[in-house]
């Protein structure tokens, strides 16, 4: 039963809706609440699977999609690497890395710490030759930097996007011509320059001889992460080999929230362990104080407010990352590069504190025996800028799943042929 109850703030979160929006359907009987013995107001979301999401979630096979196993071992390479985040749930489901290529060296740094049989390239990726890799590789991945092109012409191709880092994505498309690739990237390169960016990248890959199945934003929410990350998921399958065999992975049943990731649980079993973090000046750690659970700045006293807020109190928009605290009860906030920044501040849910790097890293489903190396605000970066590796997990399922049904279709038709 606990599994299908949920606070106003958290049906709002997975409906991508206001909470005052939830509160209304309680009014016209749309939403079923229950009153729970100490006192708090939750909503039974079976009440609420005409929503599509809602429907899934309490339908999910994602179970049943956690059992996928690859039926012959699955050869690698990512791109971009960073500190691992999605080659690390890529591993988990089944793959094998032949290759991973990062230009910056802390990151480089926590990837051969972790993993000594990996193939670090610590390199400009425009200085690496793929066709060593070529016809020999079942997935290509990573996440290109998202650049501007220039529109010059109508109908860019592949020789027009050079000086971009999606060219060398595409280059290596090219050259090791994968079986399938998944790019991921920002929510906002599908809206970027009105849809121009995406669809030059779009038909760029298509030209490489790939079939791309509809780019997708994935709510990490839904995938056992306690954060509110969303990514644009591009994936292309090869012409010569598609089946149509992919599918996008079933969300999960429930809503993680921060204390799953900082608390003893289903996530993690044990708390969090003590780590380093950054601090704030006493003036400002004073002033959070005031902040409640999941508020921000408008939750503090009007003086603490104009002191704080300084010129932009005056200032229009809503500024909801400013003295913003986390709430134990909900997934945070995107995690940024730097947790004590004021326009993305992210405070502890009851210490006047930013999280630590350990935190960090939890909310980004992380293992506790992941190191990071380089220095605090390295790490931070390193951190933030991450793929959720249970996001990474799940995505990984779905494209072993699809590698599966093409080898069965290959041994079916090569028993044919025979």
């Amino acid at each position: 039963m606990k599994d299908f109850l949920y606070s106003a703030v958290q049906i709002a979160d997975i409906l991508s809706v206001g909470k005052s929006t939830v509160e209304k359907w309680e009014k016209s009987l749309f939403a079923k609440a229950v009153i729970t013995s100490d006192g708090r107001k939750l909503y039974d979301i079976r009440t609420l699977t005409h929503f599509d999401v809602i429907k899934q979630m309490v339908n999910t096979d994602w179970d049943i999609q956690e059992q996928t196993k690859p039926v012959k071992p699955y050869q690698s390479i990512e791109l971009f690497a960073g500190a691992g985040g999605l080659a690390l749930g890529l591993e988990r489901a089944g793959f094998h890395a032949q290759m991973l290529n990062e230009i910056d060296k802390d990151a480089c740094a926590t990837l051969r710490n972790n993993r000594p049989n990996w193939n670090i390239i610590h390199s400009d990726i425009s200085k690496i030759d793929f066709s060593p890799y070529h016809n020999k590789i079942e997935l290509l991945s990573g996440g290109f930097p998202c650049q501007s092109f220039s529109y010059a012409g109508k109908g860019l191709g592949f020789e027009d996007i050079r000086g971009t880092l999606f060219f060398e994505f595409a280059r290596a498309v090219q050259d090791i011509s994968p079986k399938i690739f998944l790019a991921e990237n920002v929510k906002g390169l599908l809206s970027h320059d009105e849809g121009k960016t995406l669809n030059t990248i779009k038909n760029v890959l298509s030209s490489l001889g790939y079939d791309l199945i509809e780019p997708k934003i994935l709510k990490a929410i839904f995938y056992r992460v306690p954060q509110k990350r969303e990514r644009l998921i591009i994936i292309g399958i090869r012409k010569d080999i598609n089946i149509n065999a992919f599918s996008w992975p079933a969300v999960y049943k429930r809503l993680m929230v921060v204390r799953d990731a900082l608390k003893k649980g289903d996530l993690y079993d044990c708390d969090v362990p003590a780590s380093q973090g950054q601090k704030y000046p006493q003036r400002k750690s004073e002033i959070l104080s005031h902040v409640p659970q999941g508020g921000y700045w408008r939750d503090l006293p009007d003086d603490l407010q104009r002191e704080y807020m300084q010129k932009s109190y005056y200032l229009g928009g809503g500024k909801t990352g400013m003295a913003r605290r986390l709430s134990w009860d909900e997934p945070s906030l995107t995690l940024t590069c730097a947790p004590a920044q004021k326009q993305t501040e992210r405070c502890h849910p009851t210490e006047n504190r930013p999280l630590t790097m350990r935190e960090y890293a939890r909310i980004q489903t992380f293992p506790d025996d992941w190191q990071f190396h380089g220095s605090l605000s390295s790490i931070y970066k390193q951190i933030g800028n991450a793929v959720p590796v249970n996001l990474a997990y799940a995505i990984g399922r779905s494209l072993v799943d699809c590698l599966n049904k093409m080898e069965v279709n290959i041994q079916k038709s090569y028993k044919i042929s025979a």
